[in-house]
């Protein structure tokens, strides 16, 4: 019976955590044609398997063609026209292999990876590390990161010659 019990409680431990990972993006907003990266001004709807979402502190939202573009927005979302005073409240990305959604800040991310995004470098997010680390195997990558290791120096490096909006990051040249 004791086994019966610890099986149940496993298997509703995952089905939360997995449930939470598929509420995040639920929360969020239907990406259509026209919706575009506030940061690059791409359609982000073109590229389904690199979207990334925010929701700010007002309630409004935002969608990205990469965690690159989310990020330089996390750290300067008034720069990319959201509200003065508001900041990100909730990040949704997708883990590069299943393309599940999960939260932006507990995800793993792959730096420096043979594969590109639709601006170029990229990080790659993933739901574990183990899935961060099995695709460094496969795709290289110079480092294996967490949300908090991601800093404003870091993502305007990858941003360099990103050239369709023009925007560079506060500071930053």
């Amino acid at each position: 019976m004791k086994t019966l019990f610890l099986c149940f409680l496993l298997v509703m431990v995952n089905f939360d955590r997995q449930a939470a990972a598929e509420d995040i993006a639920a929360e969020f907003f239907a990406v259509t044609d026209s919706t575009r990266c506030p940061v690059c001004g791409m359609f982000v709807g073109k590229y389904p398997k690199w979207l990334t979402q925010v929701r700010m502190s007002d309630g409004t939202t935002a969608a990205f063609d990469g965690v690159k573009d989310m990020a330089a927005y996390f750290f300067s979302p008034e720069d990319f026209g959201a509200a003065k005073g508001a900041v990100v409240k909730d990040i949704a990305v997708k883990d590069y292999y299943s393309l599940a959604w999960t939260d932006g800040r507990k995800a793993i991310y792959v730096l420096g990876s043979d594969i590109a995004g639709p601006m170029g470098h990229e990080l790659i997010p993933f739901l574990s590390r183990d899935g961060a680390e099995n695709f460094q195997k496969d795709h290289g990558g110079s480092k294996v990161l967490g949300f908090t290791e991601i800093t404003p120096e870091l993502i305007e490096s990858l941003r360099k010659g990103h050239k369709m909006k023009g925007h560079s990051m506060p500071g930053m040249k």
